[in-house]
């Protein structure tokens, strides 16, 4: 059988944490060759929606819409991204195409042939490159903070050298093998620090959002050696990433779409949403005011309500 596995809380705890998050489940999925683990929640034959985390988040990124969906009928499944976590993290090329793929297996290995994808960050990426790679699969698209941008004219970690050639950025730092591992695993505590410096400012916004629980999740999954690897290779395939996408270049996303951003982000802005229409005529747009980067684990209810909204409105898949 391709999925297999067995019951449990997903890692998900904490006091802080409603009841019915709680009734999440845990199990391995098999695809393109290796092993995805997933939490899961909702009935097994309701319309299927998947999750896609972002850099450095898993699965549990997801806990409150997991809980939230599968209670109102929806077969909810994220899994951690392949490299992530409890995933396999096998040596290989992390581009979006052998990413997605993995992903869309996923999907196969529960029985289903369309499906909701959403996605946050990196997951954001992904999820508009998997609608026009897979049309007739995907039936609709949530982009969390992360929004459809129009390719650019030139490789894009190319294009970021050019801008900032006196102040490289962290995508920059990334491209060179070894060196960001060593930084970030051993500067301090290593990937302790590294973590709470990365939730760090959400919680001076929203500071129930990552309690000392929940930044030992993020923690034990980055601790142990190689572990930060993988999730920095998805950086250090972006311009491999451009090359193989040229052919989805002018290729629009035709479902109905939804596109959540948050007031406060301040890399994914909510002005970098405009023009999407161009690309993704279909789309619906929500804002969530005072909220940073982390928008589903910052503002879940909020989160929770503007996806919620969109799937009840979409109709059957």
């Amino acid at each position: 059988m391709p999925v297999r596995g067995r019951r449990c809380a997903g890692g998900v705890r904490g006091a802080h944490v409603p009841a019915y998050v709680r009734r999440v489940r845990s199990r391995y999925v098999t695809t393109n060759g290796i092993r995805c683990f997933c939490l899961e929640a909702g009935p097994p034959d309701g319309p299927f929606v998947l999750l896609l985390h972002g850099f450095p988040e898993l699965a549990y990124s997801w806990r409150y819409q997991l809980a939230a969906l599968g209670a109102a009928g929806y077969t909810v499944v994220a899994p951690d991204l392949p490299g992530y976590g409890r995933s396999d993290k096998p040596d290989v090329t992390y581009d979006c195409e052998w990413i997605n793929a993995c992903l869309v297996g996923v999907v196969d290995a529960y029985g289903r042939d369309r499906f909701v994808v959403a996605g946050h960050d990196w997951g954001g990426i992904l999820v508009w490159t998997m609608a026009r790679r897979y049309p007739a699969r995907v039936a609709g698209v949530i982009g969390v903070n992360t929004p459809d941008l129009p390719r650019p004219p030139v490789p894009p970690v190319e294009l970021l050298r050019q801008v900032f050639a006196d102040t490289p950025i962290y995508i920059i730092q990334f491209q060179k093998r070894g060196v960001a591992e060593w930084v970030l695993g051993t500067w301090g505590r290593g990937p302790d620090d590294f973590v709470e410096m990365i939730f760090g400012d959400a919680t001076t916004r929203n500071p129930g959002a990552f309690p000392p629980d929940v930044l030992d999740v993020y923690k034990d999954a980055f601790r142990p050696a190689g572990a930060l690897t993988p999730p920095i290779e998805y950086y250090r395939n972006l311009d491999r990433n451009w090359h193989l996408t040229a052919d989805l270049a002018d290729r629009r996303v035709e479902v109905p779409c939804l596109m959540i951003s948050a007031a406060d982000d301040p890399v994914l802005t909510p002005a970098m949403t405009e023009g999407m229409e161009e690309r993704v005529p279909d789309l619906r747009r929500v804002v969530i005011d005072d909220c940073g980067h982390w928008t589903q684990q910052e503002r879940p209810e909020e989160t929770n309500r503007a996806i919620l909204g969109y799937l009840a409105e979409l109709g059957t898949w």
